[in-house]
């Protein structure tokens, strides 16, 4: 689904040169729900921005599928971006003119896709996402977790192949979090999704099947949930997140 491979990213800032990312390489399977965690500064934000190619690697691959992103014209990533990437932000991003079942239909209006398929599709993800009830309503009329659970439907409206969420829950209380982490289970049982999440919470982390952790810039370990339950994923996540900062 997703391969990174040995990408590099660095900034000029002066006569200084920094280097953010020094050879990631990762692989996001099809169906799976992946987290990358970090402290600060260590390339989550920037390695998502380079696999929705908003900013240019300097060195590496990523494939989507059989599709190498980063040789791609801009017109071309803006219709990748629009039909095959979903996006979650850690501030909604919703149109306060707009209702909720407007703002899940936005991007397909904006590819100009709008059917009464796609239609349809936005009143089953309202169903599946619990917000059927408020899908009249405005972003200033809902709770914080209705607004993230409107922006998870509103990636998916266009069968994206990956779903990337830069910090879904930063913003939000424990209870709102545990909707939208819900939201992504239903997302990836009820319709196949595949997501790419940016984290700092081990909460959140601890309900995926993998956790990639970044430490100045590289890959420092990567956690496979498996069998465990999700206490004990999230101790042996917290465990990780100690040795590396022993270390």
């Amino acid at each position: 689904m997703l391969t990174v491979k040995d990408l590099h990213k660095s900034y000029q800032v002066g006569n200084a040169t920094y280097e953010v990312l020094k050879g990631v390489s990762l692989t996001v399977d099809e169906g799976a729900f992946v987290a990358v965690m970090g402290p600060s500064g260590s390339g989550k934000t920037t390695l998502l921005n380079c696999i929705s190619c908003y900013i240019p690697a300097d060195h590496g691959s990523i494939l989507l599928g059989n599709t190498e992103l980063a040789r791609l014209g801009e017109d071309t990533l803006a219709e990748i971006r629009n039909r095959k990437l979903g996006f979650v932000f850690q501030d909604f991003l919703l149109l306060d003119g707009l209702t909720v079942r407007e703002n899940i239909l936005l991007p397909a209006i904006i590819g100009g896709t709008i059917s009464a398929t796609t239609e349809a599709r936005a009143d089953q993800l309202c169903d599946v996402f619990g917000i059927a009830a408020i899908r009249d309503k405005y972003p200033a009329e809902i709770s914080g977790g209705e607004k993230q659970r409107t922006a998870v439907a509103r990636a998916l409206i266009n069968h994206p192949l990956l779903i990337l969420a830069d910090e879904p829950t930063g913003n939000l209380d424990s209870k709102s979090s545990r909707a939208v982490i819900r939201s992504f289970e239903q997302a990836k049982a009820a319709l196949g999704a595949t997501i790419f999440m940016v984290t700092h919470d081990s909460f959140a982390s601890s309900f995926c099947d993998q956790v990639v952790i970044l430490r100045d810039g590289v890959v420092w370990q990567t956690l496979h949930k498996g069998t465990l339950s999700r206490n004990d994923f999230q101790d042996q996540l917290l465990d990780a997140i100690r040795e590396m900062g022993k270390e």
